[in-house]
């Protein structure tokens, strides 16, 4: 199924990455509105890539896909 969402929310002051499949319900229980940054829909498994990938980055590499620098 296609419909796999990876995120990014504002967590504590850090950049928190997360993969969902209901991002309303997500955003909900990390207690903020809305995602700073989401990809998606999807596959699960490239969701679970994607993550990985944006994990493995630097704090400044995510908040540049904020403002749209980084693809």
């Amino acid at each position: 199924m296609n419909n796999w969402y990876v995120y990014i929310i504002d967590k504590k002051g850090k950049p928190y990455v997360g993969i969902t499949t209901d991002l309303e319900n997500r955003m909900r229980l990390h207690g903020v509105t809305k995602a700073l940054y989401q990809e998606g829909p999807m596959g699960k498994s490239e969701a679970v890539k994607r993550e990985r990938t944006l994990k493995g980055w630097s704090r400044q590499k995510k908040m540049s896909l904020f403002s749209g620098t980084v693809s």
